[in-house]
């Protein structure tokens, strides 16, 4: 076993019960393993993001400003950050022969959003692992998954963009004008895959292994790992696929499956014949390419984490064709409007080693046992996981409210943010550096997470 200067390896000797069941199973099943109860916050994991696009400025071209901003993320009482290595573009920024380096990324500047080019040729994710580690802080690297390319005011690039073959990769929207290839709108924003594809996992994974091949990285976290909206995918494959599923053709399709318009949140009323089998499918879908990505790191590394970010909403995630539950977690109890009997199947936590759940409340709704309050987002998730996988719950301190809320509000908020996500799960996660470099709130994480593990 490979010697890791790392939190969670030591962590989980000391604090995590190990089974020799199989991942998977039914309700009898013991989880792979869970904290103990009486873990101290002072041991639990503290988890920073960054972003790529917004820290390019910043990182692009400078090694020493990358050293810089990770001795604040240390010095504020982090344990580990998660850096961005393929952002929404879908090209990267780590060695691999899958896809095109990084070469541009758009950043908002006080002039405006500017175009951000990276001329240095070191390897990016490798400095962040050396400055990391040098340091004592574990370093995991952020995948936006099933994102291809991106549309914004300064252009649009990936691979879509440049391939015209692999047009059929990117998902097709349910539109009220028809059904629409995400490539063929004239709007601004990641455009993605269709994850049904066979092609389009083949090559995720392809890329996953080159990722899992770096020596000391300590870990991987898929970002994005989902469908594009309920509004995805409704091309002619992934109709085959569905009704390969279902053992029968479906003779109106679109409509016996979804109705135009459909938001997230909200279903169609009356419900289409085959919604809930729909929702269900799509669910599979996204957990058996979650078991394969995991299969085809552990190949290449076994000792390196594997994990996920979702939002800690559950109760709308259907939308996006994502269970981040415990199979064990019987979802149509709760659900039963959008959620079949075996829907529950297709939870994947239990192929996680880490889960970070984005408890993306305003600031002023820190504590509470809901969604929508910071505790009541991780409280509700580690109820959900059961202990098959470490949950790792945290705010967003810079966008909505946080962004026109005063610093004080926002700084008093991630202080009580701390305590109130360790409390409720497995260890603290922040979104992004770029927010507390803006603002000047290291300090603010600092006292939050001292009182925490003072505790």
């Amino acid at each position: 076993m490979k010697q890791m200067q790392s939190f969670i390896f030591w962590s989980l000797m000391a604090f995590m019960v190990f089974s020799v069941t199989s991942c998977g199973g039914d309700d009898s099943e013991t989880p792979e393993w869970k904290w103990d109860d009486g873990v101290p916050n002072a041991d639990k994991p503290r988890f920073i993001w960054i972003d790529a696009a917004a820290n390019f400025p910043d990182f692009a071209n400078s090694k020493e400003n990358i050293l810089r901003d990770l001795t604040l993320a240390k010095d504020a009482g982090f344990t580990g950050v998660v850096v961005d290595v393929r952002p929404t573009t879908g090209d990267v920024l780590f060695q691999t022969n899958v896809e095109n380096q990084v070469s541009w990324l758009g950043a908002w500047l006080p002039g405006g959003y500017t175009k951000i080019e990276r001329t240095a040729t070191w390897d990016y994710l490798q400095a962040f692992i050396d400055a990391g580690h040098s340091l004592g802080l574990e370093v995991y690297a952020g995948v936006n998954t099933f994102s291809g390319g991106n549309t914004t005011s300064i252009g649009s690039e990936g691979m879509l963009f440049r391939n015209s073959a692999r047009k059929e990769w990117a998902t097709s929207l349910l539109t009220g004008n028809g059904i629409v290839n995400t490539l063929d709108q004239n709007t601004s924003g990641a455009k993605f895959f269709n994850p049904v594809n066979e092609d389009v996992q083949n090559y995720l994974c392809d890329m996953l292994a080159d990722l899992a091949s770096y020596e000391n990285l300590d870990g991987i976290i898929l970002d994005r790992g989902r469908f594009d909206g309920i509004d995805s995918d409704f091309s002619n494959y992934t109709r085959t696929k569905f009704e390969n599923y279902l053992g029968h053709p479906v003779t109106n399709f679109p409509d016996d499956v979804m109705t135009p318009g459909t938001a997230v949140g909200s279903l169609p009323n009356p419900q289409p014949i085959y919604l809930k089998k729909w929702l269900e499918f799509r669910a599979k879908v996204i957990h058996d390419f979650m078991e394969k990505a995991r299969n085809k790191v552990k190949a290449v590394n076994p000792e390196i984490q594997f994990g996920v970010y979702v939002g800690g909403w559950y109760g709308s995630y259907y939308g996006v064709g994502v269970n981040w539950a415990s199979p064990r977690y019987n979802v149509s109890s709760s659900y039963s409007l959008w959620a079949t009997s075996e829907y529950k199947n297709y939870g994947y936590a239990d192929q996680m080693d880490i889960i970070i759940i984005g408890a993306y409340a305003a600031p002023t709704r820190i504590l509470g046992s809901t969604e929508w309050t910071v505790q009541g987002f991780c409280s509700l998730a580690a109820d959900k996981i059961k202990g098959d996988a470490l949950v790792i719950g945290g705010p967003d301190v810079g966008n909505g409210d946080w962004a026109t809320s005063s610093n004080d509000i926002t700084g008093q908020a991630i202080i009580q943010s701390v305590d109130a996500a360790m409390s409720a799960c497995d260890g603290y996660f922040l979104f992004d550096m770029i927010h507390l470099k803006q603002k000047s709130q290291w300090d603010y994480v600092k006292d939050g997470i001292d009182a925490a593990i003072s505790e």
